[in-house]
């Protein structure tokens, strides 16, 4: 299937910004995010799942993500991995697709990891980049979302540090 691309720039800089302490050393928080395995277990809204999760994290590398609601629907996205700095920061660009692989919105992410008196803080930076005008306005959802996502990172951390 081919992906169509009628994005256009946005205009009006829409961000993300979420920045989280997590009791657990670097590595482990950075891994979270480069791990297929433990993405899958994370990434996305409350009661969501991933049935396709595929990340290649390296720079340059593809991620395919397809995530399912409770409902069953399935949300689609792709990416390219950027920026890859160990324990440090990782740059990843995600792109939404709708039901026919067009895409809808595009979105630049930046993670960064401080160790701070042996915890991680972590910040995610998720900026719109490009949208098409149905898209238009999605930075209310992709908050929640992203907000949801990462409370359940931090239930995942808790599980992996409690082991």
């Amino acid at each position: 299937m081919e992906t169509k691309n009628n994005l256009v720039a946005n205009p009006v800089r829409q961000e993300v910004n979420i920045t989280r302490i997590f009791d657990a050393p670097r590595e482990l928080v950075f891994k979270m995010w480069t791990d297929p395995e433990l993405v899958e277990k994370w990434w996305g809204p409350k009661d969501f799942t991933n049935p396709v999760c595929k990340l290649d994290a390296r720079v340059g590398g593809a991620m395919r993500i397809v995530m399912q609601g409770p409902d069953g629907m399935k949300y689609p996205t792709s990416g390219i991995f950027t920026e890859i700095i160990e324990f440090e920061r990782i740059v990843f660009t995600n792109t939404k697709e709708d039901e026919a692989g067009n895409a809808e919105l595009e979105v630049l992410n930046t993670v960064t990891f401080t160790e701070i008196n042996g915890k991680t803080k972590m910040t995610l930076k998720a900026t719109v980049v490009m949208e098409t005008p149905a898209a238009c306005g999605s930075v209310d959802g992709m908050n929640v979302g992203w907000n949801q996502s990462i409370d359940r990172f931090a239930d995942l951390v808790q599980v992996l540090i409690n082991k």
